[in-house]
């Protein structure tokens, strides 16, 4: 007992300097209060950015006043594309809108509009067209002030038909007045037009919606607009609605297949208006107001998907 109590002092010592040691972690100073979970960086949850949203505007001659309703919808329910593609008469929509204007604007353009300022007639027999162009592209060039492509503030492109290989071309520079006429250029009624040494014609022989090329140029969700027409079993028209009906019946596969690359596709109800009908222009941008009226819910269910 006595060897015990001689040693107890000792052990004791010995225990407590022991206790002490183990309650002080390596490389870390006395309450300084941190710990392990501290040292974790917080979690950072980045936003999805909002899809790149392209406006595909097809062609259909005096049909293409429905383009204007269609924008204007969209306008009142605070959506805004971030670019806009255009075929035909979709180009001519495509242009005005691009440089600035919004539906209320365009809409007076379209009201004023005179047939005969975009008409520059030539005798067919001497040329390969009943009409040049010429005119098509300055009333263009006036309404967008004569900026090129380019320097338009909204990003647009113009579809037309390489006439010496059938390729789609798009037309992201150069004079905007050109690209619209050649997008335009309807075999038989205006002149192919050259550009560099090369010829085009309609961009709707290839690309009757250009949907390829809105996501061509970024956009990874697309608002299309097709305003061709069924054929149908009688036409009361001229030779432009014989003409346009044939390019119809021609684009139907080519149609079909390139609407199924768009998230949202506009059809607006423009059955007994001719292509040749300007005469019909209210009822024309009245039928684009409804048909996209229609799709909003659609529309804005799509969008706020691409959101989650």
């Amino acid at each position: 007992m006595k060897f015990l109590n001689v040693l107890r002092g000792p052990l004791l010592l010995a225990v407590a300097a022991l206790i002490t040691a183990c309650s002080t972690a390596p490389g870390v100073p006395k309450n300084s209060g941190s710990s392990a979970l501290e040292s974790v960086p917080p979690l950072v949850v980045t936003p999805k950015p909002p899809p790149k949203i392209g406006l595909a505007l097809g062609g259909g001659a005096a049909r293409g006043f429905a383009h204007v309703g269609v924008i204007q919808v969209l306008e009142e329910n605070g959506i805004k594309p971030n670019l806009v593609t255009g075929t035909s008469a979709g180009s001519l929509v495509a242009a005005i809108y691009a440089s600035g204007k919004n539906g209320v604007q365009l809409q007076r353009v379209a009201e004023t509009m005179e047939e005969a300022a975009i008409a520059d007639w030539t005798l067919p027999i001497f040329s390969r067209g009943m009409l040049r162009g010429d005119a098509l592209a300055r009333y263009v060039n006036a309404q967008v002030s004569s900026k090129l492509i380019e320097d338009l503030p909204m990003p647009l492109g113009i579809v037309a038909t390489d006439l010496n290989t059938g390729n789609d071309v798009l037309f992201q520079r150069g004079d905007t007045g050109t690209a619209v006429r050649a997008s335009s250029a309807v075999p038989a009624v205006f002149q192919p037009v050259k550009i560099a040494g090369r010829e085009y014609v309609d961009g709707g022989l290839v690309s009757p919606v250009p949907v390829g090329a809105a996501r061509r140029m970024g956009a990874d969700f697309v608002i299309a607009v097709d305003i061709s027409s069924p054929p149908e079993g009688s036409l009361t028209g001229g030779s432009l609605d014989i003409l346009m009906q044939t390019f119809s019946i021609m684009g139907k596969s080519i149609n079909r297949y390139e609407l199924r690359d768009a998230e949202v596709v506009v059809r607006p109800a423009l059955q007994g208006i001719g292509s040749s009908d300007f005469s019909a222009r209210k009822r024309s941008i009245e039928a684009g107001r409804q048909a996209m009226l229609k799709m909003i819910p659609e529309l804005k269910a799509a969008l706020a998907a691409r959101d989650r």
